[in-house]
């Protein structure tokens, strides 16, 4: 993903301090190209502000009168639209989206139009897209805030951006040793004598104890410092009771 070729476009914002939360977003997620096509009022103090340390996306945006003016140099154009149209067009949801852009912004100029705060963009503007992007928000409550809107399909940008780098696994990257499977067969064994020990576990009447005590410690990894730290608690609790 080039991030050079992405290019936010807001389109008739009427409050400043959207697009400095527009900026904001941006700039949390590794974008600076923006444009603004005919804001009722910027620059503007409340926009200022709203960015916080996002100013130079500000500085730099690129203001213009329309639309047509916005995405002459574009090569591919996704529209945000918050509701069906009259004629269907390609839509995907912000992840699939992203992927798409990112896959286009290694050779092509893409920019992403995002509508008006009260009722989002056009259907002649819409039309003038290759796709549109829709942000599948919860039918009790689907308006979105114009920077909310912008913040979660930049995200979705950053993270194919960051694909290759990111761990596959949560895990991937832990910084001690996993325990072995021998491992945890000899904590079974020393938990198991543990509770008999301290009166919790009744061997004449195990009721399954122990099999869902294992179904408990075999939904996480445990390393090794994890599991010295798990057999020192049993072993004091033996001590406490007399039978170690």
């Amino acid at each position: 993903m080039n991030t050079d070729n992405i290019e936010i476009v807001l389109v008739h914002t009427s409050s400043p301090g959207n697009i400095g939360g527009a900026a904001r977003a941006m700039k949390n997620m590794g974008l600076s190209r923006l444009t603004l096509v005919a804001p009722r009022e910027f620059p503007a103090p409340e926009a200022t502000w709203r960015a916080a340390s996002a100013s130079d996306v500000l500085n730099s945006a690129r203001i213009v009168d329309s639309v047509d003016e916005a995405i002459a140099d574009s090569q591919f154009v996704v529209g945000t639209s918050a509701r069906g149209r009259r004629i269907p067009w390609p839509v995907l949801d912000p992840r699939r989206c992203a992927e798409r852009l990112a896959v286009s912004s290694r050779t092509e100029r893409v920019a992403i139009l995002f509508g008006r705060e009260d009722r989002g963009l056009t259907n002649e503007e819409l039309q003038r897209c290759n796709l549109h992007c829709h942000i599948p928000s919860h039918e009790d409550y689907s308006s979105l805030n114009l920077a909310m809107a912008v913040q979660i399909v930049a995200y979705e940008l950053r993270m194919w951006g960051l694909a290759e780098r990111l761990p596959e696994a949560a895990d991937e990257d832990w910084d001690v040793p996993f325990v072995t499977t021998e491992e945890m067969t000899r904590f079974y064994r020393h938990l198991e004598e543990t509770l008999t020990d301290i009166g919790f576990l009744d061997p004449a009447a195990p009721r399954q104890l122990m099999p869902r005590l294992a179904r408990l410690f075999n939904r996480v990894r445990i390393d090794d410092m994890e599991m010295g730290i798990l057999r020192g608690i049993l072993t004091e609790a033996q001590k406490s009771a007399g039978k170690h």
